[in-house]
C-alpha cells in the first residue's frame, strides 16, 4: 500500500471551549507528565513506562479526584481505590476522554525536550522551571499532585496492575 496516509483528527483550537483549551492544552499536559515521570524515576530509579501518562492526567486534572488523592505515597493504590469507589467508577471514562489530549501532551513534551524517550520506551521528564511551578490558579497543586502520583505509581511493579486497579483498559 504505497502512499498510505494516516490522518489524525484533533479538534481545532477555534472549536475548543476556552476552558477545555486552557485545561487540556499540550503544554500543561506535558508538564504534568514530566512531573510524574521525574518523581517516578526519583522513587524507582528507572524512567516511567509511557502508558502511565494516560493514568496521571485523569487522576490530577479532575478536581474531586485530585483532592481525594492521599498526601503521601504511604497509602497503597489498592487501598485508596477501595476507599473511593465513586471516584474509581468515573476514572475509566475520564481516562478515555483524555486520550487525545495526553497524546498531544506527549508529542509537545517530546518536541520541546520536557520529555524524552529512553531505553525500552520509558519516558524521562525534566520540568521547565527550577523549583516550584508558578502559582497560577490550580497549576502548582496540579503539578505537585502529578509528582505524587508518579511516586505512587512507582510503588507498583507492573503498569498493568495500576490500570487494572483503576479500571482503565490500556
Amino acid at each position: 500500500m504505497a502512499g498510505l496516509t494516516i490522518l489524525v483528527f484533533v479538534t481545532s483550537w477555534a472549536d475548543r471551549s476556552p476552558v477545555l483549551a486552557a485545561m487540556l492544552n499540550p503544554a500543561l499536559l506535558a508538564v504534568i507528565i514530566a512531573a510524574a515521570a521525574a518523581e517516578y524515576e526519583r522513587a524507582d530509579g528507572d524512567p516511567m513506562p509511557w502508558p502511565l501518562a494516560f493514568l496521571v492526567a485523569p487522576l490530577v486534572l479532575h478536581c474531586d479526584t485530585r483532592e481525594a488523592l492521599p498526601r503521601s505515597t504511604r497509602s497503597h493504590l489498592a487501598t485508596w481505590v477501595s476507599d473511593h469507589p465513586t471516584i474509581r467508577a468515573g476514572l475509566p471514562a475520564r481516562a478515555r476522554s483524555l486520550t487525545d489530549p495526553v497524546r498531544e501532551g506527549l508529542r509537545f513534551g517530546l518536541n520541546t525536550g520536557v520529555l524524552a524517550i529512553v531505553d525500552d520506551g520509558r519516558i524521562r521528564g525534566s520540568l521547565p522551571f527550577k523549583s516550584q511551578p508558578p502559582d497560577r490558579g490550580d497549576l502548582r497543586t496540579i503539578v505537585r499532585s502529578a509528582g505524587m502520583v508518579g511516586k505512587w505509581l512507582a510503588k507498583i511493579d507492573q503498569p498493568a496492575t495500576s490500570f487494572a486497579l483503576l479500571g482503565v483498559a490500556p
